[in-house]
């Protein structure tokens, strides 16, 4: 039975934004988070139902506990914020690594910190990395980095929180989102050619696999990629 709200930290685009809609739609009181409080508001709008939207800026942590204040019980956190850092060891750009590093291993977790007396037993968090964590790419220096961290706060935050669950979600190339689906048709089908299930995996079979992760009481730490196969070939 439900208790509280749904927390979608990055729910204003993207994978985000579907898990939060998919709550909405069920009539699921919903709150959705940007790093603007216009744009938060815009997206809880358009979301509909009981949807509102919070504007904060995870890399800057201090100022997260005030945003969320005024939040109540807690039933599912998703924590799918993400900005994507192009660096070099060669040509290092330290502010966007430090940047990506606190947004999303010092924002997460104060997230977590400043909501965890909201949570009740059966509450449960996704905390979103990304395949980049086992398959660097050039510039992924930083992505490979904080999606390793993932899997380590998993860990951590099961241990502290417990009975609360804590799972995280690997998606792969997600062909439908808006980051791939203008992507040129020769690298389309090239990233088709090595799928194993024939296909790119879709944004509804994202949320599907989310869902899962949150709300199965047996799932407890776990790192689940959704790629189709890919990272098998």
């Amino acid at each position: 039975m439900a208790h509280g709200s749904v927390v979608v930290v990055g729910g204003t685009q993207g994978q985000g934004r579907e898990l939060a809609q998919s709550y909405a739609d069920e009539g699921r009181d919903v709150v959705v988070t940007g790093r603007d409080q216009s744009r938060a508001e815009t997206a809880a709008k358009a979301i509909g139902g009981s949807t509102r939207g919070i504007g904060f800026d995870l890399a800057e942590p201090h100022s997260i506990a005030a945003a969320l204040a005024d939040v109540g019980d807690v039933d599912y956190l998703s924590l799918a914020a993400i900005e994507r850092d192009v660096n070099y060891v060669h040509e290092y750009d330290i502010d966007a690594a430090l940047r990506l590093v606190t947004l999303k291993l010092v924002g997460y977790t104060e997230v977590v910190h400043t909501l965890a007396p909201r949570l009740h037993p059966d509450s449960s968090i996704l905390i979103w990395g990304g395949l980049a964590r086992d398959r660097p790419y050039p510039g992924s220096t930083t992505v490979t980095t904080v999606n390793g961290g993932v899997t380590a706060l998993v860990r951590v935050l099961l241990t502290q929180l417990a009975p609360v669950r804590v799972n995280a979600i690997h998606p792969g190339i997600v062909g439908d989102s808006p980051q791939w689906k203008d992507m040129p048709p020769e690298r389309h089908k090239a990233l088709v050619d090595r799928t194993p299930i024939g296909r790119l995996v879709t944004m509804a079979e994202v949320v599907s696999a989310s869902r899962f992760l949150l709300e199965n009481r047996a799932i407890n730490g776990l790192n689940l990629v959704v790629d189709g196969g890919w990272i098998c070939m």
